[in-house]
């Protein structure tokens, strides 16, 4: 079964794959709206009404809005985690801010957080969230994954994300447990619908 997945973002959409087994998930290939939301949900919300009136409910819709949150920092960057460096910035560009803005902390506890909202052709709307604790490391390390991963240590690990493996990083990352929530959800709906 297909899902548009409101992001240009293929890594997310492979991502997201490997996390809804048995969906094909295909990024927008459309314009997106500006994320003006002052919570994840928010945006993620915005994204996925906007691409599901785009296509017409001609298929399901997946939105998420994910980033990092910082304790130190009230929670920042938070819904800002891609434009943390300014508006256009590159993954390392926002990786250096967060690093620097922790520099000499004693605090560097950080959560990412994932909101999903994924929308059926009809237009009925199911949401899920997940969260992985951990806390930031001094420096980047390790080449995988993407974003804040090469310094985000999750909780009980001495490897950052990025020094993981995609199946590592699929167990436990903040995507993958909003993704379980969300799989829940879609399986009950589907077997509802074929009743």
């Amino acid at each position: 079964m297909k899902l548009v997945l409101a992001s240009h973002n293929p890594h997310k959409a492979r991502e997201f794959e490997r996390l809804l087994p048995g969906f094909e998930v295909e990024p927008y290939a459309g314009d997106l709206p500006e994320e003006t939301g002052v919570t994840f949900r928010d945006n993620a919300e915005l994204k996925a009404r906007h691409v599901h009136a785009a296509i017409g409910g001609s298929a399901w819709v997946l939105a998420d809005d994910s980033g990092i949150a910082a304790t130190a920092l009230g929670g920042r960057p938070g819904v800002r985690s891609a434009r943390f460096a300014g508006e256009h910035a590159t993954d390392a560009e926002n990786l250096d801010a967060l690093l620097a803005a922790l520099a000499g902390r004693d605090d560097r506890s950080v959560a990412y957080v994932a909101e999903l909202v994924a929308i059926s052709p009809e237009g009925q709307e199911l949401y899920a969230r997940g969260e992985l604790r951990g806390r930031l490391a001094e420096r980047a390390r390790g080449s995988g994954g993407f974003g804040y991963d090469p310094a985000f240590v999750p909780e009980g690990e001495s490897r950052t994300v990025g020094e993981m493996g995609a199946a590592e990083k699929d167990a436990i990352s903040h995507r993958a447990r909003a993704a379980a929530a969300l799989r829940e959800q879609l399986a009950a709906e589907l077997q509802e619908r074929g009743r």
